[in-house]
């Protein structure tokens, strides 16, 4: 069985339809998506409307849970706008505009989706997390310790874990049994080239699993100019982080 496993959208249109081209090639039975649908992009709208089309298409084959920003619209208030702003002050700024101008039938989807999820391939028991198996906002980066890893995930009853959040695909094959993967972001990739990953994922009829990372160009300098004429304030510095350097 073949499996494609998305995260962190961020209402980059261009960036998810290039990897949806992509995932046609692939042609996977499934495809899971690990939150982050909406905040901090130019077209939350659209990426919402083509998700659930999509999870309408597939039905069963498609699993999506909610990712951190996506609760975050959905349980915005002012007094998380100003936390946000004072914090990370481009994206407390989008925060109050996204929230003006994201269709309210998307922030109820998102807020009613599960904040992790288990399935199981061929015996093989999968969790689907955001951030960690102990919290949307936890980060799972590369060169973590083992121990750290562990930590982070020993209540979980899966045999793999699949996360994002942190916009950085790496993973970890744990002595205890269970292998970590963090699946990277489409929509804000935070690797080198700034280009959009997913996770190709292969399950065989005994429960064997084989990965990889797939990279996906696209024209990220266009992205960058789409969100530079949000023109919100600090919005220049969101801009930046689409472009390599």
């Amino acid at each position: 069985m073949k499996i494609a496993v998305i995260s962190d959208i961020h209402s980059n249109a261009l960036a998810l339809d290039k990897v949806l081209e992509d995932i046609n090639t692939f042609n996977p039975d499934k495809i899971f998506f690990l939150g982050d649908l909406i905040l901090a992009g130019y077209r939350p709208n659209y990426v919402c409307k083509k998700i659930m089309e999509l999870k309408e298409k597939m039905n069963k084959n498609f699993e999506i849970i909610q990712g951190n920003t996506d609760k975050m619209i959905a349980n915005c208030s002012e007094e998380l706008i100003k936390k946000t702003k004072e914090a990370f002050p481009c994206m407390g700024y989008s925060l109050e505009e996204d929230v003006k101008i994201t269709d309210k039938k998307y922030i109820d989807f998102v807020k009613n989706l599960p904040e992790s999820k288990y399935t199981e391939i061929n015996g093989l028991i999968i969790q689907l997390v955001h951030g960690s198996p102990r919290s949307q906002n936890e980060n799972i980066y590369p060169e973590l310790t083992e121990k750290t890893v562990i930590e982070m995930t020993e209540n979980s009853k899966a045999d793999l874990i699949l996360c994002g959040h942190t916009h950085k695909p790496c993973g970890y094959s744990l002595s205890n049994g269970k292998t970590v993967i963090n699946v990277g972001s489409i929509g804000r990739s935070m690797t080198k080239d700034k280009m959009p990953v997913y996770l190709q994922l292969t399950v065989d009829n005994n429960g064997k699993f084989f990965v990889e990372h797939r990279i996906v160009k696209y024209d990220n300098i266009e992205v960058s100019k789409h969100i530079l004429a949000r023109g919100f304030k600090h919005v220049e510095d969101l801009a930046e982080m689409f472009i390599s350097k």
